[in-house]
């Protein structure tokens, strides 16, 4: 008959229930009950269901510290990103979070607040807890010390048996080890661009630009997209129409509010992001100008309420369950090629048309 462990009298650290309280109520060594929670070795499928029948009875909770001093997997992936209410970055989690539960891994969450400072913080914090990877999603800063520094983390974790994922954003080096997963960004807002321009659109706005000293790679990519594409088209772009604003509904709204102030004249918008998008399409609106009559619009990611706008937004469509699903299945299974480039495409649905013979101002 098994004896209950009795925890009268002690304290909340003594009432952890241990390895060897695991091994006395299943009759095994100590030894036998770490080889179990480690899965490295082989043991007897018997006895390894006693040792689970007895964790389970005993409520046993792995210490992931302990685990981690052993040089043990924590069978956890991080994912880490600048804000978990952006929709499309929302999106690639649940690919991550998809293809971790496929490969029996955890998947934790962190945010950063777009704060590269923060991203370091956190990507050290997973080494030491020794995730299998590391995924961090967005793009990333250009600032010398940030890539030197990340690139110390990534040998780091290499080290350690980790993996540092970057997830939408380029690669570090030649030599770094890590797993690169990007899209092509500048692909797509050339594409749209050339869109827009194929239209007759001769005077584009783009918002969601950054200044040459605050900027991250996801953006610097749309603007060359942007320019690249006027470029072909042998059609000049105004530098004063490139507008630099944060990803967001509310730095649309305003972005657009400015240029409208400025009496600058245009006759599309081309939005960084589709929330940036929803912003410019209500200052539009407050301003008495209707898309796509008057101005036509386009946006960046293709997030599902997209189409439900009215009118529905022409966009590029990122593939952001696949990015998801790419970087924790590379990561984890490191004979595939570790740097491969997703497709976008452009969706034309009703927010873009023909430019009038009046000029919008």
């Amino acid at each position: 008959m098994s004896r209950k462990l009795s925890t009268k009298g002690l304290s909340a650290d003594d009432e952890r229930v241990t390895v060897r309280d695991v091994a006395r109520r299943a009759g095994v060594s100590a030894t036998t009950v770490s080889r179990v929670i480690k899965g490295d070795y082989p043991v007897a499928q018997a006895t390894r269901t006693r040792v689970l029948r007895a964790m389970r009875e005993l409520d046993y909770v792995l210490n992931v510290h302990a685990r981690a001093l052993s040089g043990a997997s924590t069978k956890m992936v991080a994912f880490v990103l600048d804000d978990v209410t952006g929709p499309s970055f929302a999106y690639v989690a649940k690919g991550v979070e998809q293809q971790a539960t496929a490969e029996g891994r955890l998947c934790m969450v962190c945010t950063t607040h777009g704060d590269p400072a923060r991203e370091l913080a956190v990507v050290e914090a997973m080494r030491e807890q020794r995730a299998d990877a590391v995924i961090l999603v967005g793009g990333g800063s250009l600032d010398d010390a940030y890539v030197e520094r990340m690139t110390h983390f990534a040998h780091a974790l290499d080290k350690a048996g980790s993996r540092l994922v970057l997830c939408g954003r380029p690669p570090l080096g030649r030599d770094v080890p890590t797993t690169v997963v990007e899209y092509d960004n500048e692909g797509g807002a050339y594409a749209m661009t050339s869109h827009l321009l194929s239209q007759g659109h001769r005077r584009i706005a783009l918002l969601g630009a950054d200044s040459p000293d605050d900027a991250s790679t996801t953006k610097l990519d749309r603007v060359r997209g942007f320019v690249r594409a006027h470029e072909s088209f042998d059609v000049p772009h105004d530098p004063a129409l490139i507008v630099p604003t944060g990803f967001g509904r509310q730095d649309g709204y305003e972005g657009t509010r400015r240029l409208i102030a400025l009496g600058a004249e245009f006759t599309a918008v081309f939005a960084a992001t589709d929330m940036v998008a929803i912003g410019v399409l209500a200052a539009l609106r407050e301003a008495g100008l209707r898309v796509p009559d008057d101005v036509s619009l386009a946006g960046y990611d293709d997030i599902p309420f997209a189409a439900d706008l009215e009118p529905g937004l022409t966009t590029v469509h990122i593939p952001t369950e696949e990015l998801g699903r790419t970087a924790v299945r590379l990561a984890l299974n490191r004979k595939e090629r570790q740097h491969v480039v997703l497709g976008t495409h452009i969706v034309v649905r009703d927010s873009v048309r023909p430019p009038n013979r009046t000029t919008t101002k």
